[in-house]
């Protein structure tokens, strides 16, 4: 991690106190890449015990771990690989009544991989309250490619029952549109939920057997290995994110492209009209694509937050396009926008130094988007 991230940044990470909640395929996973990763703190919380069937996606249980429980089980197998990390377990259902015990003392970090959703939205709120970072995991049962997991804003989760409910209760309870970060899947679920039968073997009510009101006893059947790519993606960005270290996660943006060369070809059409030629155009579809995606993420460059997502993303490109930023330069991938036709003509009437001075945001916002595409290409 030192040659990776440097001296000092890697003593971010030893300094850095972290919570994790629910500790099974996917915080199980966390948690052991955060204790390898050299956090110096971790609080490990969770009610359950490990369970037989948990072992196909449990970071480090063993068969002689079955009936403990897991908070217990990972502070005893994380001591024999970091026993220098400060490491407490908890034994804990998170609730209104054990908030203060769990979130307290200043975490750097929670993470949230909880599969109840009156447990999440009450955890995410909290910490939304108290000004903690945490990011949350979303349902990684039911799926198997794991090409198609991102992290993002809740906002832009898609294909994900769990994250839908969590969005609007936050929304509907609690005043939170965003601004939480989430590891979700955009795949649709390979299975359903099985039905539940009880110890006769024929199917009874499920809810007759919860440990605990509210959590559910049917199984959502779980490919071992997409929890524990859910818990490394976690663990990856909290360390990297701990470090210093910014890293551009793959934009949620739903085009294909046929929506890239529409762009393009809009593009040309509109230097044509504006200047008489499209000879200063500099860039194809293909870099097309990249402006679009990794640097506009299908946006106008005026949007500061996330509002299209899903299908309604696909359909805002109807009434997007690119234009030259500073109108003395070529169309490069250095020195264009996205924006909405509306916005177009407002933007080409007026001079860099006229946003610099009315709006300084937007102003430093776009230089530094266009600044990261000259890196990209060594401009």
């Amino acid at each position: 991690n030192i040659q990776f991230f440097g001296f000092e940044s890697q003593q971010k990470v030893t300094a850095s106190y972290v919570v994790v909640i629910g500790l099974g395929g996917v915080g199980s996973h966390a948690a052991n890449m955060l204790l390898r990763s050299g956090i110096g703190k971790l609080l490990l919380v969770d009610f359950d015990q490990v369970s037989l069937s948990s072992l196909n996606r449990h970071a480090v249980a063993t068969r002689a771990d079955v009936g403990i429980s897991k908070a217990q089980c990972l502070k005893e197998h994380f001591l024999t690989i970091f026993p220098e990390c400060q490491i407490d377990a908890k034994v804990l259902l998170y609730d209104s009544s054990t908030e203060e015990e769990i979130l307290s003392g200043h975490p750097d970090f929670v993470l949230d991989c909880i599969d109840n959703i009156d447990t999440k939205v009450a955890l995410l709120a909290a910490c939304v309250r108290r000004g903690l970072k945490v990011l949350s995991a979303t349902g990684a049962g039911a799926r198997a490619d794991p090409t198609r997991i991102r992290i993002a804003d809740l906002r832009e989760s898609t294909n994900d029952p769990l994250s839908r409910s969590v969005r609007h209760r936050l929304k509907k309870d609690h005043g939170i549109e965003g601004g939480i970060p989430v590891v979700f899947s955009l795949e649709k679920p390979k299975a359903k939920l099985l039905p539940f039968k009880g110890p006769s073997g024929e199917e009874e009510n499920p809810s007759d057997y919860q440990i605990v009101p509210g959590f559910r006893v049917r199984i959502i059947p779980v490919l071992g290995t997409i929890p524990a790519i859910f818990g490394q993606f976690m663990a990856s960005y909290v360390v990297t994110t701990l470090a210093g270290v910014h890293v551009h996660t793959e934009p949620v943006v739903n085009f294909d492209m046929d929506h890239y060369h529409t762009l393009h070809q809009r593009l040309i059409e509109h230097e044509e009209s504006l200047y008489g030629t499209s000879t200063e155009v500099l860039v194809d579809a293909e870099e097309v694509k990249y402006i679009v995606k990794e640097l506009w993420h299908g946006r106008s460059a005026r949007e500061k937050h996330v509002k299209d997502v899903g299908r309604g993303m696909w359909r805002s490109v109807n009434e997007l396009m690119l234009v030259r930023w500073d109108i003395t330069k070529p169309a490069s991938v250095s020195n264009l926008i996205l924006l909405k036709f509306k916005e177009v003509d407002e933007h080409e009437s007026g001079t860099l130094d006229d946003i610099k001075e009315n709006e300084p945001e937007f102003y430093n916002r776009v230089t530094a988007v266009l600044k990261r595409a000259e890196l990209d290409f060594g401009l």
